[in-house]
């Protein structure tokens, strides 16, 4: 199998290592905004680069990965759609429901397959979670909190293109909340906090945010998230019912310190960072992508799953500036 991987930064690097190594593919051919950055990858692996996205299509690659910033997404997908070619693709599909939509209908025409990067689906810890719920472990759910904490910002000149810290950060945290419980997110409640550098405040960003969900069950779930916590990466997820309670991300790299006498010590080792901490999760995703593309398996987790994830962000997103309940169903399409 020969694979096209568009985007060679952090987490483009990370999937072409992985996919390098990964048995059943022959061959990539990886290419980048920066054709020396592509080239020096291609290098390091002994792969081929091109010098661009169109190579990738002229060259004859049997399936795309999509790791380029965010607003080339959509246009990436639908070209590999009319091309009759898989795609793996990062979260999200589109910063907006149109351009989401649009790419989805490409997907949905050409009857290709789109597998969107929602990696924590693969994570140990969160499929254990979802077992102890769907096998009634837990009871009758009643409360989910969930939380994403950076160690230390990003640059300053992604921020715009980030689309902010729901739709960037917490998508995560509304797509694995889905996941886990089984349930739908029927009206959000949200704020965010600018209180730190002023890059967030030029960008129309905030740097903490805080969601209250209503799950369409009645279970509520508090969603978090922070660009600087310097402790260390901290990425965990309690859900806690009528007969028990357990939590996702606790262990001793856990960037946590009790200050009870008999509390447990500080992790000598916190986690800095996501391909770290989910390195497991993000090898398996794309193992699960060259099954889906050799037929071996269902699609994980398709365009319509990261739709809706992105309608909760959206929710989100409009509750913060307006101060008020959001349902994403009632997100409009345009």
């Amino acid at each position: 199998m020969r694979i096209g991987v568009i985007g060679t930064g952090r987490i483009g690097t990370l999937h072409a290592r992985t996919l390098h190594r990964h048995r059943e593919v022959g061959s990539l051919i990886l290419t980048d905004a920066d054709p020396a950055r592509a080239q020096a990858l291609a290098h390091r692996l002994g792969e081929t680069a091109a010098p661009g996205t169109d190579e990738i299509f002229k060259w004859g690659v049997d399936a795309v990965v999509i790791t380029t910033a965010t607003a080339a997404h959509a246009e990436l997908i639908g070209r590999a759609a009319r091309s009759g070619l898989p795609v793996f693709c990062e979260k999200p599909i589109a910063l907006d429901l149109p351009g989401t939509l649009h790419a989805l209908a490409e997907v949905e025409k050409a009857g290709t397959i789109l597998q969107m990067g929602f990696q924590r689906r693969f994570d140990a810890g969160y499929a254990g979670a979802r077992e102890a719920v769907r096998a009634g472990r837990l009871g009758r759910l009643h409360t989910v909190r969930a939380l994403t904490c950076d160690q230390s910002p990003p640059p300053a000149p992604w921020l715009p293109l980030s689309g902010g810290l729901f739709r960037d950060t917490l998508i995560h945290d509304f797509d694995i909340l889905r996941w886990v419980t089984g349930r739908e997110v029927a009206s959000v409640y949200a704020v965010g906090s600018d209180r730190g550098p002023a890059m967030f405040r030029e960008a129309g960003d905030v740097d903490t945010g805080a969601a209250l969900l209503t799950l369409d069950d009645g279970t509520l779930a508090v969603a978090t998230a922070a660009r600087l916590n310097g402790a260390g990466y901290d990425v965990r997820m309690e859900l806690a019912g009528e007969r028990d309670t357990v939590v996702v991300g606790l262990d001793d790299r856990t960037p946590l310190a009790s200050t009870e006498p008999t509390g447990p010590p500080p992790a000598d080792k916190p986690w800095t960072g996501f391909p770290e901490r989910f390195g497991p999760a993000y090898e398996a995703e794309l193992a699960a992508f060259v099954e889906l593309v050799c037929g071996e398996r269902p699609n994980p987790c398709d365009g319509r799953e990261a739709l809706q994830a992105l309608r909760i962000a959206e929710a989100c997103e409009i509750s913060r500036q307006e101060r008020r309940p959001v349902s994403p169903a009632e997100i409009p399409d345009r």
